[in-house]
């Protein structure tokens, strides 16, 4: 059975790619589900899969997390990966289902945990958004602000691998140099420059959508939105990506690995064995992930 990838919301479980693509398990809150329960249910999973992978929102209640870890101790089990990932939500659901394509890969437990942080780097999730008054995850000059006061005014916003700010009609964000597809989803912002001119300077190959995640509008400060996430589709693409780097064996728990920090127990790898470490470069398509 493939490793088990789990999430804290339903919303953050893309339509799957392909026939293959696995599903992802939920791990509800507690003041949803008790405490018994969610023990019963991770035992279950553990049992069924050998491993089980969970990927939250940084922004995710305090309570939750929590409730995270107490499985995770209670259990006693270093089988239990907990990732907390600082991306926008439509760009954790992507990074969710490529997580689901790489899971029935021929890849350890360990190293699907932790390329996670690998292909966050290659997924470009921003917004288009009416105002910037309550953005708070991407800086933004008191100029801008004054912008967002004039009646009209849209931004496009993009928050990963690098945060940038420009007033639309004055300036455009800076895409990937790679092949991607562009996911969208629409709140209560009515537009079309994601798809006639954002897609079109992308490059995406296709165009899909998708319904808003619920804390979309918390994330980017404001209902009147629309979220898009460029990425990696293709699950052989992904594969070789992920293949290239060189696997260690963590330090500390012994999980299989690549990059400098383990998914399972966090522990990362000592400096001198990385510092000739390159972070990775992906262009025209052409996956090559530089390791030492």
């Amino acid at each position: 059975m493939p490793t088990a990838i789990a999430v804290t919301s339903a919303d953050l479980v893309l339509p799957p790619t392909d026939h293959q693509t696995p599903t992802a398990a939920l791990l509800q809150a507690p003041d949803v589900q008790p405490l018994g329960a969610a023990l019963a249910d991770m035992s279950v999973l553990l049992e069924q899969h050998g491993y089980v992978i969970a990927l939250y929102p940084a922004s995710i209640p305090v309570a939750h997390e929590r409730r995270l870890h107490t499985v995770r101790s209670v259990l006693e089990s270093n089988r239990i990966a907990l990732l907390k990932v600082d991306l926008p939500p439509l760009g954790i659901a992507v990074l969710v289902r490529q997580l689901r394509q790489l899971s029935i890969c021929d890849f350890s437990a360990g190293v699907v945990a932790s390329a996670a942080r690998l292909l966050s780097h290659y997924i470009y999730a921003g917004a288009l958004l009416s105002s910037v008054t309550k953005l708070d995850r991407v800086p933004v000059s008191l100029k801008s602000h004054a912008k967002s006061w004039v009646p009209g005014s849209q931004f496009g916003v993009l928050a990963n691998p690098t945060p940038q700010l420009i007033k639309i009609g004055s300036g455009r964000l800076a895409g990937p140099d790679f092949a991607t597809q562009l996911v969208v989803a629409k709140g209560q912002l009515q537009s079309e420059w994601v798809t006639s001119k954002l897609a079109p300077e992308w490059q995406a190959q296709s165009l899909q959508e998708a319904a808003l995640p619920s804390d979309s509008p918390g994330w980017w400060g404001t209902g009147k939105l629309i979220e898009f996430a460029a990425f990696l589709p293709d699950i052989s693409v992904l594969y070789q990506l992920v293949s290239s780097v060189r696997r260690e064996g963590c330090t500390w728990c012994g999980i299989e690995l690549i990059g400098d920090r383990c998914g399972f127990c966090s522990a990362t790898l000592a400096a001198a064995e990385n510092q000739s470490q390159d972070p990775g470069v992906l262009k025209h398509g052409t996956p090559t992930y530089q390791g030492s």
